[in-house]
């Protein structure tokens, strides 16, 4: 698969949908045709370039804000980005593309239910947030803001990850 300039894929969702596990599958299947490719994982950009940040509105924008910036750099060097982050405002998705391109980059709906991601808790972040250990945590006491018109939703806990790399190379 060649693409024709370097692309951002953007996948957001619940936390526990599987955007970082997808996001390293589909890096890997770019590197394996020869195409450069980088994630942008939002839990590793709070533990660094975005440690200062908290979890309220604008604090959320200004972490889409920073990944987006970070994305558009690598395009322009002509490497892929894949951003895995749960960006759960449907405004600050939008700045985030238009500081791309948003003829570069693409829309992606994890859309596993909240039911099992819950199950899932790879962190332990659901059951701290039901048991108020944890606040503004999404999909409990901070809303999500479903895409309305992604170029792909994909609910990981019907598709295989090796179908769900084979859509997002075509999408």
């Amino acid at each position: 698969m060649k693409q024709q300039m370097a692309t951002t894929w953007w996948l957001t969702g619940l936390p526990g949908a599987g955007k970082t596990t997808l996001a390293q599958a589909l890096a890997a299947a770019l590197r394996d045709c020869g195409e450069p490719a980088c994630v942008i994982d939002g839990d590793e950009l709070r533990t660094g370039l975005c440690n200062d940040l908290a979890f309220d509105e604008a604090s959320r924008a200004e972490n889409a804000r920073r990944a987006a910036r970070l994305a558009q750099l690598l395009n322009a060097n002509a490497i892929h980005a894949i951003v895995a982050m749960v960006s759960p405002a449907t405004q600050a998705r939008e700045a985030a593309y238009a500081v791309i391109g948003v003829g570069r980059c693409k829309e992606i709906h994890i859309n596993t239910p909240l039911e099992v991601c819950e199950k899932r808790d790879p962190k332990g972040l659901y059951a701290r947030a039901r048991a108020n250990q944890l606040t503004q945590m999404t999909g409990v006491q901070a809303g999500y803001e479903c895409p309305t018109t992604p170029a792909l939703r994909i609910d990981t806990s019907q598709t295989e990850i090796r179908v769900a790399v084979q859509q997002l190379l075509l999408a």
